[in-house]
C-alpha cells in the first residue's frame, strides 16, 4: 500500500491553494453573510483549468479524476473559500453528462462548464419523497415528439447562478416492483413553465437555495439526458461524485477552521500563558485534527474506487460521513477556541459552521448513511 501523494497531486495542491489564497475567508465570508455568489473565483478556477478538471479533454476538460476534482474540493475549502457547486455542476452534472449525454449535448455543456461560463445545477429533492427517489412526484409524460414535465422540487441550489437544471423526474412505473421508472432531463433555466422562488435558510452560505413548479413545462426530445426511464442507475453514477466531493469539501473546511483556531490558541493568551497551552484547549483540536485526516484517507480511497471502475457506494458514503463530521467537530472546537471571538464576525467561523451543518444532512443525511452500512456493510434486515 503506498499512502504517498504523487508529484503532480502535489503541485495540483499547491496551485489550486495559490489561486484560492488570493481570495480566502476575506472574500468568502462577506458573501456567504450577503448570500451573493463567488462568482469571481469560479472564474478565476475555470480560466485555469480546475473546474472541468475531470471532464473529457475532447469537450474541454482536463481528462483527469474524481480524485483530482476531490483535491481542487479540498484544497479551495482548506483555502477558506468551500465552493457547494462544485459538488453539483462540476461533479454530479459533469459526471452524468460525461456518462450519458449525446454527442450534441456534451459539445454544446461540458466546454462551458469547464471554463465556468456555465453551471448546471441538479434537480432531485421533493418536501414528500425525501431520500425515497422511487417516490418523486415531479411526471414527466410523453406527448408526440416532446415531454411534457409537472410537479415541484425544493431545496435546489444556485438555480440564479444556472443556466440549466439537471432534472429528475419520474416517467412511469415498473409493471413488477410498482417503483417509479425515472427520466432525466437538461432543462434550460428559462424554459416556459419553470418558475423558481427562493428558499430562505438562515445559514450563511453564498449559494441560494430554491423552490422549482414545473406548470406542463414543454420539452424536446433532445432535453433527455441519457436512456428513457432508466434514471435510477444514471443518477447513482452522479450521487457517488457528490458525496465523494462533498466529503472533500468538509476536509478543506475542518483543515481551514483548525489551522486558524491552532493560530488563535497560540497567540491568545490568558495569564500569561498561550491558551494552547492548555489541554482542555489543545485536546479537542488535536481529536478533530485526526478525525480529519482519517476522513481525507476515506475520502481518497472513496475517489479512487470511482476513478478505477470498483464499486464505490459504501466508501463514497463512509467518506462522506465521517468527513462531514469531522468538519463539524473541527467548526465547533475552533469557535469553543476562541471563546465569544468565535461568534464574532470579525472572526468569520460562522459560516463555515452554516456550511459544515448542512453537509451532514445533505446530499445524504447521516442516518441514511448509517442504514446504508448496516443493510450493506454488516447484513442487517433493511429498517426502511
Amino acid at each position: 500500500m503506498d499512502f504517498g501523494e504523487r508529484a503532480e497531486h502535489r503541485d495540483l495542491r499547491a496551485t489550486v491553494r495559490a489561486i484560492t489564497a488570493k481570495f480566502g475567508p476575506e472574500y468568502y465570508v462577506p458573501l456567504a453573510e450577503a448570500g451573493e455568489p463567488t462568482a469571481e473565483l469560479w472564474a478565476e478556477l475555470g480560466r485555469n483549468g480546475f473546474l472541468g478538471i475531470n471532464l473529457p479533454e475532447e469537450y474541454g476538460g482536463g481528462g483527469a479524476g474524481l480524485t483530482e476534482l476531490a483535491i481542487v474540493c479540498e484544497e479551495t475549502a482548506a483555502a477558506g473559500c468551500p465552493l457547494l457547486l462544485l459538488l453539483v455542476s462540476a461533479a454530479i452534472s459533469g459526471e452524468m453528462i460525461s456518462g450519458f449525454g449525446t454527442d450534441e449535448q456534451k459539445r454544446y455543456w461540458l466546454p462551458r462548464m469547464a471554463s465556468g461560463e456555465a453551471k448546471v445545477v441538479f434537480g432531485i429533492t421533493e418536501p414528500e419523497a425525501g431520500s425515497n427517489t422511487h417516490q418523486l412526484s415531479t411526471v414527466a409524460r410523453r406527448d408526440g415528439d416532446d415531454f411534457v414535465v409537472t410537479g415541484t422540487k425544493h431545496y435546489i441550489s444556485g438555480v440564479d447562478e444556472a443556466e440549466a437544471i439537471l432534472l429528475v423526474t419520474r416517467s412511469g412505473r415498473d409493471d413488477a416492483t410498482g417503483r417509479g421508472k425515472l427520466s432525466l432531463f437538461l432543462v434550460p433555466t428559462d424554459t416556459p413553465g419553470l418558475v423558481s422562488t427562493p428558499l430562505p435558510v438562515s445559514a450563511k452560505l453564498p449559494e441560494k437555495q430554491f423552490v422549482l413548479h414545473f406548470d406542463d413545462m414543454r420539452l424536446p426530445a433532445s432535453a433527455l439526458l441519457g436512456e428513457e426511464g432508466n434514471g435510477f442507475q444514471q443518477v447513482f453514477h452522479g450521487l457517488n461524485p457528490e458525496r465523494i466531493t462533498g466529503a472533500a469539501v468538509c476536509v478543506g473546511i475542518a483543515r481551514h477552521v483548525l489551522a486558524q483556531a491552532a493560530a488563535y490558541a497560540t497567540t491568545r493568551e490568558v495569564w500569561g500563558t498561550p491558551i494552547g497551552a492548555h489541554q482542555g484547549v489543545a485536546h479537542p483540536l488535536a481529536k478533530a485534527r485526526m478525525e480529519t485526516d482519517l476522513a481525507a484517507l476515506m475520502t481518497a480511497k472513496a475517489a479512487w474506487s470511482h476513478d478505477n471502475d470498483l464499486p464505490a457506494g459504501e466508501a463514497a458514503n463512509v467518506a462522506k460521513y465521517a468527513a462531514a463530521e469531522a468538519a463539524g467537530a473541527a467548526v465547533e472546537a475552533a469557535i469553543q477556541t476562541h471563546g465569544g471571538n468565535g461568534l464574532a464576525t470579525e472572526y468569520g467561523l460562522l459560516p463555515y459552521w452554516g456550511i459544515a451543518r448542512l453537509l451532514r444532512i445533505a446530499p445524504v443525511s447521516r442516518e441514511m448513511v448509517l442504514n446504508f452500512v448496516a443493510q450493506h456493510s454488516l447484513g442487517l434486515p433493511r429498517s426502511y
